[in-house]
């Protein structure tokens, strides 16, 4: 026997509405976005969309052009990602080379150890290339970044 289409509905209704609450808030389960990712592992007070958390951190965080483990990589908004895009530093493997922690650069993934190169004319971190795992290489496209926010904790600490 069938069950009515009211029941149906409502049992799609009742399996689907958690998945999409935790698309937006941060569930990591194959769903989760890169600023609710990167403010889950920071501790950053900071909310709204990656490419606005420069400015939003203005004045609230020190803002650096050069990586340490712990800052968070923020990168402008661009036509292919109006929302910009936000990574964790994990390591500094050299001057021009870090390796970092984010989610969604592969969709619904949080990816750990992440090679991304400053490929800046001045070498300020303002222009980067990202490790594509589909293709085990260097992305060839260049992504513009404001730079790196430093956590409270890491100033705290005494890291910075």
């Amino acid at each position: 026997m069938m069950a009515p289409a009211w029941t149906t509905a409502r049992l799609v209704l009742a399996l689907l509405v958690p998945l999409a609450l935790a698309a937006c808030g941060g569930g990591y389960n194959g769903s989760v976005q890169c600023a609710p990712y990167a403010r889950s592992v920071t501790g950053l007070h900071l909310s709204g969309d990656a490419a606005g958390w420069w400015r939003q951190s203005n004045g609230v965080y020190a803002h650096s052009q050069t990586p340490r483990p712990g800052d968070v990589l923020v990168f402008r908004a661009t036509s292919r990602m109006p929302a910009g895009h936000v990574s964790v530093v994990r390591r500094v493997v050299g001057p021009r080379a870090v390796l970092v922690d984010h989610a969604n650069w592969q969709p619904g993934r949080v990816e750990h150890n992440v090679p991304v190169v400053d490929v800046s004319r001045r070498n300020d971190w303002s222009a980067v290339r990202v490790w594509w795992g589909p293709s085990r290489a260097i992305g060839r496209r260049i992504y513009p970044a404001y730079g790196f926010i430093e956590p409270l904790s890491a100033q705290l600490a005494g890291l910075s």
